[in-house]
């Protein structure tokens, strides 16, 4: 790791957390808490290439009971039968929300996957989408040990 950016600053990162933590209940407690946080937190971090976050996010979502063939299979989820469409156009959706620039969210899109959530329930994985960005860039940004992670 290039530096402890928990160290350097602590206030900053106990928000960046305690908001983690309150988008992850949220999104759970809500229409979220089916196990697809994990695979969202997964995909997003292998679009960033965070080599951490890849690492946590597999052993949370196998340790949660996700198959090993789903995650092996999620950097090309839209050519396998292994995800259900409410979780395909979740993926669709973090993509294009991790990949935004210069692209924005066309209706389409919008509309194929308010399809399959709530008002709520779309906020909630936004929210969910901007958290893991987030952290993927501090982890990248300052190089977090690869393998390091240990679930509780």
């Amino acid at each position: 790791m290039r530096m402890n950016y928990f160290s350097a600053n602590p206030a900053g990162l106990k928000t960046l957390v305690d908001a983690q933590r309150h988008v992850s209940k949220a999104a759970e407690d809500g229409e979220l808490g089916d196990g697809l946080l994990g695979l969202i937190y997964t995909r997003v971090s292998q679009i960033n290439g965070c080599a951490y976050c890849i690492d946590m996010h597999t052993k949370d979502a196998r340790r949660a009971g996700e198959s090993e063939q789903r995650l092996y299979a999620l950097s090309a989820w839209r050519e396998t039968p292994f995800f259900t469409p409410r979780e395909c156009a979740a993926l669709a959706w973090a993509e294009a929300n991790t990949l935004i620039a210069g692209r924005g969210i066309d209706d389409a899109l919008f509309d194929a996957t308010r399809a399959h959530f709530s008002e709520q329930g779309l906020v909630d994985l936004t929210l969910a989408i901007c958290a893991i960005n987030a952290w993927n860039r501090m982890s990248i940004s300052f190089s977090a040990d690869a393998g390091s992670y240990r679930p509780d």
